[in-house]
């Protein structure tokens, strides 16, 4: 490596605290230097790592599976962010999406087996079918505050709407609902490259026997649920063990709430802090599917992709990269490159968008993107017409965020109307 090479390493170091909290304008100085950054590594391994700025080349290295691998396993690496976490809650404890074989860390042909058993339940058409029941959700929560003239937009709405919907998928009670939500919050804090707070081992650990319980109950006693059709189709034998089953529940359950809820809590405070344009969104509540689009763009709950590993000496735009490297796509980077966007700094709600990252690319595309869709859709429309006076009742200054390189949301969001 070069000195030039060195000097943009800790010129780059995205995963100190203060660079995170300003990360936009870290983002564009890094696609000024190029669409391929070297970074410090932040799982502690002597691979480089290389962050990829560019809305092309990202979408290059999420759909080729062949060079480039979320399995670290398939290749010789120390760099698996889960490998300590796994190590300590041991083989033969229930695993969760991070620990286990889910969904976010096999390639074909595991992929497409895990994928294909839940795919049908996610599909856009079936995801309209559930749009009454999730405005009957949205319409129960703002009743519950409508009379109070104010509220948390996070704690009253942008997290208990989405956990409420995956769960009535799902069949995960009502009374287990905010114990979810705390592992959830801690291990959507807790977790991330190169970070792993202390308690997030016991938090896993805790929400896979509380998985592994529920599906213990739902085999003695099945529903019309989700989870029940999952565990049909593992004691139909060869499609999906246990392990694969838990894994796959705790990713649902977790995915299926955490980046919805920050998509409504983000969106509320961006459309919030941006007036003239939630003016334009209260007086034409038709645009509120393409508004929940730009609002993806401009600010959308991934900040990255998982890691992926390259699995050969390879060559991406240019910058030679070796088997083993780690390649990080930076979604919120690629979603505001100026080689795709007309000032993407801004927010216009009535932006014409061929595409976006922010539910990924290629297979591991978020499965869950058609359910986000009409959740933002019913959120927003539900939210600006039955509280057309919504503002906020703090200063933008006093709103606590919180970050990692995987994501970023708002621990509160104080609102009058």
């Amino acid at each position: 490596m070069n000195n030039n090479q060195t000097s943009e390493k800790s010129e780059f170091n995205l995963f100190s605290e203060e660079n995170v909290k300003d990360q936009f304008a870290i983002f564009e100085q890094m696609r000024a230097r190029g669409s391929i950054v070297p970074v410090p590594n932040p799982m502690g391994g002597s691979e480089q790592t290389w962050i990829i700025t560019r809305m092309d080349v990202a979408m290059e290295v999420l759909k080729d599976h062949s060079r480039f691998t979320v399995d670290m396993n398939s290749i010789d690496s120390d760099n698996d962010i889960r490998k300590n976490l796994s190590g300590e809650l041991g083989s033969s404890e229930p695993q969760t999406f991070f620990t286990g074989k889910s969904m976010l860390f096999v390639d074909e042909p595991d992929h497409r087996r895990l994928r294909s058993l839940v795919s049908k339940a996610f599909t856009p058409r079936y995801m309209e079918s559930l749009r009454p029941r999730v405005q009957e959700i949205a319409d129960e929560l703002i009743n519950q505050v409508e009379g109070k003239g104010e509220m948390d937009l996070v704690k009253d709405y942008a997290y208990p709407f989405p956990i409420n919907v995956i769960s009535e998928m799902l069949g995960v009670p009502q009374e287990d609902r905010p114990q979810i939500h705390v592992w959830s919050e801690a291990i959507a804090k807790g977790l991330g490259f190169g970070k792993q707070d202390p308690e997030v081992e016991q938090h896993l650990r805790s929400f896979a026997e509380y998985t592994a319980q529920l599906v213990a109950n739902k085999r003695v006693e099945p529903s019309d649920d989700l989870i029940s059709q999952l565990i049909a189709i593992e004691e139909e034998g060869d499609r999906l063990n246990e392990d694969e089953l838990i894994s796959m529940i705790t990713l649902l359950i977790f995915a299926g709430h955490e980046t919805t809820s920050n998509l409504i809590a983000t969106g509320s405070y961006l459309l919030l802090t941006h007036p003239e344009q939630l003016e334009q969104l209260k007086q034409n509540l038709n645009l509120v599917p393409s508004a929940v689009e730009e609002l993806l763009r401009f600010n959308g709950p991934a900040t990255s992709s998982g890691p992926r590993y390259a699995t050969q000496d390879t060559e991406l735009d240019g910058q030679p990269i070796q088997k083993g490297d780690v390649v990080i796509p930076l979604l919120k980077s690629a979603n505001r490159d100026e080689l795709q966007f007309d000032q993407p700094e801004e927010l216009d709600l009535e932006r014409k968008i061929k595409r976006h990252l922010a539910f990924g690319h290629g297979i591991h595309m978020c499965l869950g993107a058609p359910l986000a869709r009409v959740e933002g859709d019913v959120a927003f429309t539900t939210l600006l017409s039955r509280l057309p006076g919504l503002q906020l009742s703090v200063p933008p200054e006093e709103i606590h965020w919180h970050y990692s390189l995987l994501s970023e949301g708002l621990a509160s969001l104080p609102v009058k109307f």
